[in-house]
């Protein structure tokens, strides 16, 4: 659904945040986005959503070119910003307002996933609420527009151990075959158990994107008493359950992707997973197509 080919931006000439990106991006998946901070997570995401234009190269979300900025488009994306602006509306006249610009906006959904948040009382101003509460309420708004693109900054930022989980399920419940989400995070362990893809970034373009069958096809996840030397052992920490263990799935053991595991091991280990995932800065042909 997303495409992307040569994709080359920054802020300041000769200061490339992002260079020669090529990247392919499923619907029917919730993409992670990761990445160290500053790495350019919130740039790429601007840059898919047509609010940041690029220096070369192209990008296109089905068939339209976000730059382009045309109707169809973006009645059909959502951007949730980390920086949440300021609104003097109550929660029920930001909605009125604002769904007239999604025609596939569902006021009932809306209702249902501010429940699912524990939110009940819609006329409460929007300014006189908590950070982490107007998120929810963006993120539910965001939601109930059914867009096939949703591109979501952060949005675990704010939010209490409890909104957290609540996040998870409400993301589950209201994702289609149909829709594209991108999440962008550095706190991975709060996208456990809810992303089918990742996506990291570092030094300007793609370090690694597969998604998660692609990712236990070619790495083992799990606990071990000891090391064995003989194993293509990627990388390793210690913990209360034993040795938790990052390795080469060279006999095509079940796992379960460790986000957080995947995400040091990488760094630890850049060559190798480019290598495994063909996911070299000049190729292409990234893992996760269309």
């Amino acid at each position: 659904m997303v495409r992307i080919e040569d994709l080359t931006f920054g802020y300041k000439k000769n200061k490339p945040v992002l260079e020669n990106v090529n990247l392919n991006l499923r619907k029917g998946y919730i993409h992670g986005l990761l990445g160290k901070n500053g790495i350019g997570k919130t740039t790429l995401l601007k840059l898919i959503a047509g609010l940041l234009f690029p220096d070369k190269g192209e990008i296109k979300v089905g068939e339209f070119v976000p730059s382009q900025r045309k109707v169809a488009f973006l009645y059909d994306t959502f951007f949730l910003s980390e920086d949440l602006y300021e609104s003097r509306l109550t929660i029920e006249k930001f909605c009125k307002v604002n769904s007239v610009f999604y025609p596939n906006f569902s006021a009932s959904d809306f209702e249902d996933f501010l429940k699912d948040f524990e939110i009940e009382d819609t006329k409460q101003r929007l300014d006189k609420l908590s950070y982490g509460t107007r998120k929810k309420v963006l993120i539910a708004f965001g939601l109930a527009c059914h867009c096939k693109l949703m591109l979501l900054d952060e949005p675990t930022n704010g939010l209490d151990i409890p909104s957290k989980s609540q996040f998870r399920k409400v993301m589950l419940k209201a994702m289609t075959d149909e829709s594209c989400i991108i999440i962008s995070t550095h706190q991975v362990r709060d996208l456990h158990n809810l992303i089918d893809s990742v996506l990291i970034l570092d030094n300007t373009n793609v370090l690694l994107n597969a998604t998660n069958e692609e990712i236990c096809d070619k790495i083992y996840f799990g606990t071990a008493d000891k090391i064995n030397s003989e194993e293509k052992l990627l990388f390793s920490e210690d913990s209360l359950e034993g040795l938790r263990i990052v390795k080469e799935n060279t006999q095509k053991q079940e796992c379960s992707v460790d986000i957080e595991l995947l995400f040091n091991a990488v760094f630890a280990n850049k060559t190798r997973f480019r290598e495994l995932f063909g996911t070299n800065n000049d190729k292409k042909g990234q893992s996760n197509g269309i």
